[in-house]
């Protein structure tokens, strides 16, 4: 095995990250591109589409069935801070599981990292996700500035906590990455894990409280014990991080912020040390 090609430890990886930085930013740059390539309105679909889907959504759970919405401040703003965020996860994840196979033709041409397909696809969507926060600036925009008149959210109001944000994104895009390159690795192997992933995260839409509170469920009678496996959820933990800092003004529950950057953390990891074990062995399968 030549040195080019010689499993790189761990510890490199971040220097090779940035040695192929230009090479990750050239990726990144054409998957953005190439998603709306053929699409007249293009990137506003980035924002138009979570926004249609929240005004769909938002007309099903209040008018259709009002009891999920109860006890929710903003209804619309809560719906929209879930949807974005599981979006985010559902599309890089996808990205990143298809990426070695989707680059299998310069992979066998030329030497490059292997992680950095899947690196980059998480990356890409990452912008994507950054432009389809302004639909949640708008409607947020929207909101305050009609609760100004009518008093409609009397608990809904601008604070500085909205600028950390940023941490449960972070954590977000941790996790998602190490998912996303247990996923590539998978996928190598066993194709038909992408089938089977569309139904987990389908599943995974719906045991996620998007739509609904988990005290709505649990006003409801729903089995404390289901309420406890709910909770394991990741996302749950980073959503409801988010939604402190965007939505409640307030800061989060510390048992949510280390729950959420333990899993995030090991998840990464996990990914690193199994893409690390199998990257060789890609080239045989792709």
């Amino acid at each position: 095995m030549d040195e080019n090609t010689k499993k790189i430890p761990l510890k490199q990886y971040a220097k090779n990250a940035y040695k192929y930085r230009y090479l990750m930013q050239e990726i990144v740059r054409k998957n953005v591109k190439l998603q709306y390539r053929n699409s007249f309105l293009g990137i506003f679909w980035t924002m138009l589409q979570p926004f249609l889907t929240m005004l769909v959504l938002v007309f099903i759970f209040t008018k259709v069935f009002g009891k999920a919405s109860d006890g929710i401040v903003c209804y619309p703003v809560y719906l929209l801070t879930g949807r974005l965020l599981y979006e985010f996860y559902t599309q890089s994840t996808n990205r990143a599981m298809r990426s070695i196979r989707n680059s299998a033709s310069v992979l066998k041409k030329v030497y490059v990292p292997k992680y950095i397909y899947p690196i980059s696809n998480v990356f890409s969507t990452f912008i994507t996700f950054l432009i389809s926060l302004l639909v949640l600036v708008f409607v947020m925009a929207y909101f305050l500035i009609k609760n100004q008149y009518t008093h409609a959210y009397p608990d809904l109001h601008l604070s500085w906590y909205i600028f950390l944000s940023f941490v449960p994104i972070i954590f977000l895009c941790i996790f998602s990455t190490g998912i996303g390159l247990i996923l590539s690795v998978l996928n190598v192997y066993f194709k038909d894990i992408e089938y089977i992933y569309s139904v987990i995260t389908l599943m995974l839409f719906y045991v996620t409280p998007i739509m609904y509170s988990l005290k709505t469920l649990h006003k409801s009678g729903v089995n404390a014990i289901v309420m406890k496996v709910l909770m394991l959820n990741p996302l749950y933990s980073i959503l409801e991080m988010f939604r402190s800092c965007v939505l409640y003004c307030s800061i989060w529950n510390w048992n949510h912020f280390f729950y959420a950057l333990g899993v995030s953390i090991v998840t990464l990891a996990i990914g690193l040390i199994v893409f690390y074990k199998h990257q060789d062995r890609f080239i045989l399968y792709i």
